[in-house]
């Protein structure tokens, strides 16, 4: 909710604000609405009453007007459809005069680039289509959103080029079904993910976010996608809802997969991602849901554990299928969502993740203004205490705890530290290397033809990073202490030197070919120290003589 002069603002979806227009929330007022759930309508119906009593004019905007436009509560007031958006300066503009505005006719996509105040300013939320494919029984987003209407590939990314050098760290891929994106125009999901991915930084420093999908839609582009989710660049997560663990349940609700198809989804996505996260959601009570059914939900969530579900209670929605279908009585719908919640959070999804060090990209400062907020490659939540100089930036931390829903980290040191050090090291040594621009060229700086880094299986992330400290070990192999005339400190500086470090988890490793040098040159310095020592014991042994025979009593003459 927001307002500008004597005219209020609600926007039932999304908060879009026109910089001409200086919208600002008031006070603590924070107005997301969902015309899925009738909870959230309702709460719209509610604020809307409250602001009528504030005697100005109200602007609606959002999927509430556009699937429920005969609402009484709408009665009297302007509303703004959700491909309508950006004609909300006239809407406004009118209402101020007195006049009466609805705006729901669909039209061309909204543009990408409309002005608009981000929440969080390091994240930016990127729709890439609108409406959806499908025709779920219970589900009256279709009713708002229409049909498909997917953004093109080259509209998407020209967007990616734009928030990257506005100096956002997370892109969110959003969608009412990311995995249909494109069948309307001709193009599938990863051709987009593989064309996004080339905009992002090489350093590892921008991490992209795939949004839900239903299993349908990326059960024929599993590889593809698990290929998408192993790049250093992109979190191993995706929102993948299953809804039902009975097929009968599935088939009333038209969700148009089986619970076999979902597993295979998350099967393969597991397989081939390590560390990969899946979250997932649940209705509990959908109309005809047996008891067997729902145990057999239970059972699927029992089986996965998986570290996020949402699970929530069956609420007709008026118009659709579900409505006029025969209700589970409200009573069981809540019984069943209190049993399956008290399943879920008995799980501990991130016991032995303690002691393990990871890379995690810092966003947001936690609800108790003490602890920063950042994810894993994995998007498991990590509370870390820093200055809030560190958002926006990527660290790696050792996890010291785990909870039920987060884990704790002690910083260890910020990759910016590391990357400083590496550009410090280079321009002192005259070498200069940019990163690679083209996927086929060899990186300019390898004493062999290499494949560049910034290829699909080696973006910045993880490998940046054991590239930078691999080139701080090979310095630190020769010491410039090498010629001091102590031959025993230097000797014991040199193999303190040439112990290598190592991080858990993969996180920081030297490469094999490094390892196998060191190794090398172990051996070949083990041959030095028995020549170092040796030298050291006969010279000291000859003291030994030369002292004994000085301080011995002269033989006396006859």
């Amino acid at each position: 909710m927001g307002k500008q002069g004597d005219v209020l603002i609600l926007h039932g979806d999304a908060m879009v604000v026109d910089k001409f227009l200086r919208v600002q929330i008031i006070d603590n007022w924070d107005l997301k609405g969902c015309t899925v759930k009738s909870p959230s309508q309702s709460a719209m119906e509610t604020l809307i009453s409250k602001c009528r009593s504030a005697k100005k004019p109200l602007v609606v905007a959002g999927c509430v007007p556009q699937g429920s436009r005969d609402l009484k509560e709408l009665e009297g007031v302007s509303i703004v459809g959700v491909q309508q958006i950006d004609r909300v300066v006239e809407v406004v503009e009118e209402t101020l005069k007195g006049h009466e505005v609805r705006l729901l006719n669909r039209k061309t996509l909204p543009a990408l680039d409309l002005p608009k105040v981000r929440k969080n300013k390091f994240v930016e939320i990127l729709p890439i289509n609108v409406g959806c494919l499908g025709a779920c029984t219970y589900c009256k987003t279709k009713h708002a959103r229409g049909h498909l209407g997917s953004y093109t590939v080259d509209s998407l990314v020209s967007r990616v080029r734009t928030v990257v050098n506005d100096g956002v760290k997370e892109i969110w891929l959003s969608s009412e079904d990311t995995g249909a994106y494109g069948r309307d125009i001709g193009v599938n999901l990863p051709i987009l993910l593989k064309a996004i991915v080339a905009e992002l930084p090489s350093d590892g420093s921008t991490m992209l976010r795939i949004g839900m999908t239903n299993p349908p839609y990326i059960l024929e582009h599993l590889e593809d996608i698990a290929d998408v989710l192993r790049h250093p660049c992109v979190y191993s997560f995706l929102h993948v809802p299953v809804q039902s663990g009975n097929d009968t349940v599935l088939s009333a609700m038209n969700r148009e997969y089986t619970v076999g198809e979902f597993r295979t989804v998350v099967d393969t996505l597991t397989e081939l991602v390590p560390g990969m996260q899946i979250a997932t959601d649940i209705i509990c009570g959908f109309p005809g849901e047996s008891d067997e059914d729902f145990a057999q939900t239970v059972r699927l969530i029992e089986e996965y554990k998986f570290s996020q579900v949402h699970i929530s209670q069956f609420y007709p929605r008026p118009g659709t299928p579900a409505a006029r279908m025969k209700k589970v009585p409200s009573t069981l719908v809540k019984k069943r969502s209190r049993e399956l919640t008290a399943v879920f959070e008995s799980f501990t999804p991130y016991n032995g993740m303690e002691g393990k060090v990871e890379r995690i990209w810092i966003t947001e400062i936690a609800t108790d203004g003490v602890h920063l907020v950042g994810h894993t490659k994995g998007y498991v939540q990590v509370l870390v205490i820093g200055p809030e100089t560190m958002l926006g930036t990527s660290a790696i931390v050792k996890i010291t705890s785990v909870g039920r829903w987060s884990v704790f980290g002690e910083m260890i040191e910020t990759l910016n530290q590391i990357n400083e050090n590496l550009v410090s090291s280079e321009r002192k040594s005259g070498n200069k290397c940019t990163p690679c621009s083209d996927a086929e060229e060899n990186c300019a700086c390898s004493r062999e033809p290499e494949p560049c880094a910034c290829k699909m299986s080696s973006c910045g992330g993880q490998n940046s990073l054991e590239e930078s400290t691999a080139s701080l070990s090979k310095k630190e192999l020769w010491p410039e202490e090498r010629n001091n005339q102590n031959l025993i400190r230097w000797l014991l500086r040199r193999r303190k030197n040439h112990s290598q470090k190592k991080m858990e988890n993969g996180i920081v490793s030297e490469p094999k070919e490094n390892q196998e040098l060191a190794r090398g040159r172990t051996r070949e310095w083990d041959l030095v120290d028995k020549a170092l020592v040796g030298g050291i014991l006969v010279s000291f042994l000859a003291v030994v003589v030369l002292l004994y025979l000085g301080v011995r009593p002269p033989t006396p003459s006859n």
